[in-house]
């Protein structure tokens, strides 16, 4: 409002700003720290650990120095400096220190990306193509695995992230899929009751839910069933003493029904040492007429044993 002198005029403008944009630089200071604890909150689950805690610092560290460095370049401008080469000379140092921390700065945002997903917790048994574990520690450089043999596996987070992770922990159901095989002699009127008899005896089970049980292959060594059930919980010890009921129970079916799972026998053809049998040392041309035994289902010929001379 006051009509001041030329210089005295210009310095007011200058501080009029310097004192608007640092209030505001405050305002966005105290709201970005309110509003990220509030989002972190309602998003964390109910659960803060060291790691989770130093990630959301990093963050919100990291918006508040975007603001106070916005504010300054701002403020240097309005001084009449120009900010363009001091820009451009952050830009190339941060692209060279960038470069120089690549692997550390990798692991530092997987680490904020582990923090936020949440793609595994401590606590969680998991398994990747290497090995497999329960989480101990995210650090905001590595990941520390208990292995099951007992060692503890250390592993960069970003590496940890590019791999395919199982999470067993988050398993909800089972699927349990195996096959059974018997006897290809088995009559056509016994096998006919094996689907049956063997899905009662799945359904029995507590926590479990039935899907089939299916002849699905038929050949001259066995005949095939295809037996699928879920799990309605995903307890690998429940599964365990199901899997180990149905099996026993299956013996006790088979054996009430007299059908073997034993393999097809096989003929084994002996020939005849004595008479024209060549000697181990004659020629092609010395040897005698052999006889073939039948042939095998997948096109080779019997095994052929001679006694020794």
């Amino acid at each position: 409002m006051l009509d001041l002198p030329a210089p005295w005029n210009a310095r007011v403008d200058h501080l009029w700003f310097i004192t608007l944009g640092a209030q505001l630089a405050l305002w966005l200071h105290r709201a970005i720290a309110i509003t990220a604890r509030r989002y972190f909150r309602s998003h964390g689950q109910g659960r803060e650990d060291d790691q989770v805690t130093v990630a959301h610092t990093l963050m919100i560290w990291a918006l508040q120095w975007t603001v106070w460095t916005v504010f300054l370049l701002a403020m240097l401008s309005n001084l009449g400096v120009n900010v363009t080469t001091f820009v451009a000379s952050l830009g190339i140092g941060g692209i060279a220190v960038a470069l120089a921390v690549q692997n550390v700065l990798g692991d530092l945002f997987a680490s904020l990306s582990i923090a936020l997903d949440k793609p595994f917790e401590v606590g969680d048994a998991i398994s990747v193509p290497e090995f497999s574990g329960t989480i101990e520690h995210v650090g905001l450089k590595t990941t520390r695995v208990r292995a099951q043999a007992g060692e503890q596996i250390v592993i960069a987070n970003a590496e940890l992230l590019r791999k395919v992770v199982h999470n067993f922990k988050r398993q909800l159901t089972r699927r349990v899929q195996y096959n059974l095989r018997i006897d290809p002699a088995t009559p056509v009127d016994l096998a006919a009751q094996v689907p049956e008899r063997l899905g009662a005896i799945i359904k029995a089970q507590d926590k479990v839910r039935f899907d089939h049980v299916n002849l699905v292959a038929l050949n001259q060594d066995y005949l095939e069933f295809d037996i699928v059930y879920n799990m309605t919980e995903a307890d690998y010890a429940l599964f365990l003493r199901t899997q180990q009921a149905v099996l026993l129970e299956t013996m006790r079916l088979l054996r009430d029904l007299g059908i073997s799972t034993a393999p097809r026998a096989q003929r084994l053809v002996l020939q005849d040492g004595a008479g024209d049998a060549p000697a181990a040392n004659d020629g092609p041309a010395a040897e005698g007429p052999k006889t073939e035994g039948p042939r095998r289902p997948d096109g080779r010929g019997q095994v052929q044993v001679r006694p020794a001379r």
